[in-house]
């Protein structure tokens, strides 16, 4: 075990906890100099605090939302197939560890699994998530690494037990980042990958722009309430008088990028402070918060072979909604 080991009491359902301290996000610095840029921009990271998190599980659940139910449609149906291509004994991984449903459905699909380890930048989310995993799963080797996949880690330090990896990224995360970024991740993942280890991928697909706007601005505003509850942590958080009702909730379609776009849009002209300093925004402006690119099967195909990834297999919907990828190394390129 390496020296960032926490130690693991014999009643604890985790087999190891590895903190390798990613570096804590400065909510404070980046606002400010994301309100300073042109365009303005707030990393969408900070829409996860507890009530951004809760209204994200929200939306999960709307009509127009058709993401986590899609993928997870495709996942039990083609269970049996991944199962096979998997063999007994998986080593499964996850980066940004997520949904429970998903990671369960995996593991229930698999052939006797031998272990489970999670990763993600927020220790305490993490611990409990697999903390959780491990007792719905009694005898699977359970570890957690607290660490930021869009950085290099080196699982060789880690007590990982020897079997068949199968890194798990569902979600179209992936779209999350721009290319290069999205890159950079993928190569970050290949490096885990061993000749015959896999990565199943989940991302979203291009489709009718209608559908798109609908799942990223609900008719119940679940998405403007997630989008606006941004500013309110702003509001709580760094000491400012920004009004959340001064703003609008606008989810575009970005024809060119293949990407939906999410701002806050000032309804008038408006004046805040945050952190002491004074902005000034005219109507009409928006502050960009969140970036998710789309892809059809040849576009995602081209991205992972940037990284070195070669795509064995997909599975979509009938829809052709999303699409579960199974990857490989392919050669350095």
């Amino acid at each position: 075990m390496t020296d960032t080991a926490t130690a693991i009491t014999p009643d604890d359902p985790l087999d190891f906890f590895v903190d390798l301290h990613p570096p804590v996000a400065d909510f404070r610095s980046d606002v400010l100099n994301g309100l300073k840029a042109r365009p303005r921009t707030i990393p969408p990271k900070y829409f996860y605090d507890a009530d951004g998190s809760a209204l994200f599980d929200a939306i999960t659940a709307t009509p127009e939302y058709y993401v986590t139910r899609t993928e997870l449609s495709i996942l039990e149906r083609i269970a049996p197939d991944i199962a096979e291509r998997a063999g007994q004994g998986a080593i499964v991984i996850e980066p940004g560890s997520g949904s429970s449903v998903k990671i369960s459905t995996l593991l229930r699909a698999l052939d006797r699994p031998k272990a489970y380890i999670g990763s993600d930048i927020s220790k305490e989310h993490l611990i409990a998530a697999c903390r959780d995993l491990a007792a719905d799963h009694p005898g699977l080797f359970v570890g957690a690494v607290c660490a930021d996949f869009t950085a290099p880690l080196d699982l060789s330090e880690l007590d990982i037990p020897e079997g068949r990896r199968l890194v798990f990224f569902p979600g179209s995360t992936i779209g999350n980042f721009e290319p290069a970024q999205a890159v950079q991740v993928l190569k970050n993942i290949r490096s885990w990958l061993r000749p015959g280890d896999a990565l199943l991928l989940g991302a979203d697909r291009i489709k009718d722009p209608a559908i798109l706007k609908a799942a990223y601005d609900d008719a119940e505003g679940v998405t403007a309430a997630f989008n606006l509850n941004l500013l309110k942590r702003i509001a709580r958080e760094l000491g400012s008088d920004v009004d959340p009702a001064d703003f609008s909730h606008r989810a575009i379609w970005n024809d060119d990028r293949a990407r939906i776009e999410m701002h806050l849009e000032a309804k008038r002209d408006v004046a805040f402070t945050v952190a002491g300093e004074r902005f000034e925004i005219p109507e009409g402006e928006t502050i960009h918060t969140e970036n998710s690119h789309k892809f059809s099967i040849e576009s995602f195909s081209d991205l992972a072979r940037k990284a070195s990834l070669s795509v064995r297999d997909t599975w979509s919907d009938p829809a052709e909604h999303f699409t579960l990828y199974w990857l490989e190394r392919g050669s350095e390129a």
